[in-house]
């Protein structure tokens, strides 16, 4: 993970951008919230970044609520360094010391890849005292959090961290104000974080250049259901839903297509007529889905 390039994000940060810059650059990259919601990233960086009361802190969501649903373990288990980086990068930018990585008990594969990683960048001095002699310290910890689909909520996850009963809490205030233990928290799906070295290292312009422009880079797309290969792709936002079917290997034999479910139990069904809807956060939105 080291060896292979991983952290090169995070030494553009401590060596050139600073946490102003870093801020500024995914301000810059346009990145929206993964978690489901679409919310500009940026925004909530520059929240918790200005907000008076710290400590604040950077909380990756790896809960994954959704029955049936394994992006983020996929994510997790295949890329634990990215995710570690990423939430580094944001503990750094907002003026955090602690970033921890939220995960379901079960998914023990997942807990293991993210703690193997976090432990590889401490020992190469990518986290913990005085990080690349930047003066600041770093935590990047595992916690696994066992319970109801509900902890998908980051107030109800935010709960739980503390060890209280997890249970959503009106908002205003958000955890960009008064988050976990009462202070400013940045609260980013995995999926989010895991992007922030790769739009550190290449630049705000080159994610930007990638998928739709309103909301761009790439997207994960579990594709499940009567299709010949069901599994996990990758595609550039604003693919359309025919397009990522077909990356599926279109109907499994002798299947009609009838619909599709999109964005789990609380998504739309959309008929064969709307396959050309492309996977952005409004075009799917102004669809039902």
């Amino acid at each position: 993970g080291v060896a292979a390039g991983a952290f090169a994000g995070l030494r553009t940060v401590v060596g050139d951008l600073g946490p102003t810059g870093t801020v500024v650059t995914i301000v810059a990259s346009g990145l929206r919230g993964r978690g489901g919601a679409g919310f500009p990233a940026g925004e909530k960086w520059r929240a918790v970044a200005s907000a008076a009361d710290p400590p604040r802190y950077v909380v990756a969501n790896g809960y994954e609520a959704d029955p049936g649903q394994a992006t983020n373990r996929l994510l997790m288990e295949s890329r634990p360094y990215a995710v570690v980086e990423g939430a580094a990068i944001a503990a750094l930018a907002v003026g955090a010391r602690d970033a921890m990585i939220a995960v379901r008990t079960e998914y023990g594969d997942a807990v293991r890849a993210l703690e193997a990683a976090a432990f590889a960048a401490e020992e190469a001095g990518y986290l913990g005292t005085d990080v690349l002699g930047s003066g600041r310290d770093v935590a990047v910890t595992v916690r696994t959090v066992q319970g109801a689909s509900m902890l998908g909520e980051e107030t109800v996850l935010l709960r739980a961290l503390e060890g209280k009963r997890g249970q959503p809490e009106q908002r205003p205030p958000y955890p960009t104000e008064r988050g976990l233990f009462g202070h400013p928290t940045l609260v980013h799906n995995v999926a989010t974080l895991a992007t922030v070295p790769w739009i550190v290292t290449n630049g705000a312009d080159a994610y930007r250049a990638i998928g739709d422009p309103e909301a761009p880079g790439t997207v994960l797309v579990q594709v499940a259901g009567a299709v010949a290969a069901p599994g996990i792709v990758e595609v550039p936002t604003g693919t359309t839903l025919r397009e990522i079917l077909d990356l599926a290997g279109g109907m499994a034999d002798g299947r009609a297509f009838k619909a599709v479910l999109v964005g789990g139990p609380t998504g739309g069904l959309l008929p064969a007529a709307l396959l050309a809807t492309p996977y952005t956060f409004a075009a799917l939105r102004d669809v039902g889905a």
